[in-house]
């Protein structure tokens, strides 16, 4: 079974076709990095209209790669929530009307479900349950996975997200966006120990905040330097002293749910996935505890359509598909049901 997925839900413009919930016969991804740079952050109109301008060639594009015509396509999958209400728009019009034209059926995917999907396009070693950690521009969440479509949500941030937080303390450090790239490509040569910045939450339940976080090294900068550029090593110690910071929360986090729950693995997901300390980090303590890690690679942390076909496989096969009246989703769906996703 061939699925298209299509992926507008924030930034990124991507459209995939995956064999059988699977195989990756072809992954697009457009990024609106140089859209979005010089604002710090998304601007969601922009962010749309680009997304209208681009998601036809990207379609086309992977299909041609998966060498396959749109009669080729059995199921059209299109990410439907949460995200940014025009760019999802964009992409789930764009399904319903080659569903409709293409007499094909669509599912709609819960971009948090596909997160959690990538995993099963990498890795099929420990099976289920399996302890997760979703993490993101938008979500920082643990999850007890027993199978596919079937996720609990034991934690999440009270404020920002752990990417959230990347992306403003790089703007607030003047390294430009996306934040957390940025300070991941930074702090390699930083040192990490020489700033003390807090760990919050850290040893008090599930959930998390990195609001105060923030606001540590905002007030770390303005005392130290008082309105003075912060350059050099300084910068370069703080950017790894934030994200060793960082890092310490999710980790321990990960930490104390795995003293909660048993499970046969665990599984790193999310943009924020992709950063070299964090991912180093939940290794080494997959070794501690005994467990495999699944890692997907960093293409398919970041926001991507091959997760979002991976999904829409699961989720066609449990019937549940999508009409021409169905309504994207900023935070939850239509109907009330956040599918324990959070």
């Amino acid at each position: 079974m061939n699925v298209l997925g299509i992926e507008t839900s924030c930034d990124e413009t991507a459209a995939a076709v995956v064999k059988d919930g699977r195989e990756i016969l072809s992954s697009v991804v457009r990024t609106q990095f140089d859209l979005h740079g010089r604002f710090g952050g998304v601007v969601p109109e922009l962010a749309s209209r680009r997304h209208v301008e681009v998601i036809v060639p990207v379609v086309e594009e992977a299909l041609g790669r998966a060498g396959l015509s749109l009669t080729g396509v059995d199921v059209l999958a299109v990410t439907q929530g949460p995200g940014l209400m025009g760019a999802l728009l964009v992409g789930l019009n764009l399904a319903k009307a080659l569903s409709l034209v293409l007499e094909k059926p669509l599912v709609g995917v819960n971009h948090l479900e596909a997160h959690l999907a990538a995993g099963l396009l990498t890795d099929d070693r420990c099976g289920f349950p399996q302890a997760a950690l979703v993490v993101s521009g938008g979500h920082t969440n643990l999850y007890l996975v027993a199978g596919p479509l079937e996720a609990r949500l034991l934690g999440q941030t009270r404020d920002d997200a752990a990417g959230e937080a990347f992306d403003k303390a790089a703007k607030l450090l003047g390294l430009g966006y996306p934040g957390g790239v940025a300070i991941d490509e930074l702090s390699a040569r930083g040192d990490a120990r020489r700033f003390g910045l807090p760990r919050p939450m850290l040893g008090q339940g599930l959930d998390f905040s990195f609001s105060g976080l923030k606001t540590a090294l905002a007030h770390l900068v303005a005392n130290e330097w008082q309105g003075r550029e912060v350059a050099g090593q300084d910068l370069a110690d703080l950017a790894a002293s934030f994200q060793e910071a960082v890092v310490d929360v999710l980790a321990g986090k990960v930490r104390a749910l795995l003293k909660e729950v048993e499970v046969k693995g665990l599984l790193l997901a999310g943009g924020v996935a992709a950063n070299r300390v964090l991912r180093r980090r939940m290794t080494a303590l997959a070794a501690e505890e005994g467990l495999p890690l699944i890692l997907p690679p960093v293409s398919l942390c970041t926001d991507n359509a091959a997760m979002v076909a991976a999904a829409g496989f699961h989720v066609f096969r449990t019937g549940r598909t999508l009409d021409l009246s169905a309504d994207a989703y900023s935070r939850v769906r239509p109907d009330g049901d956040s599918r324990g996703l959070g």
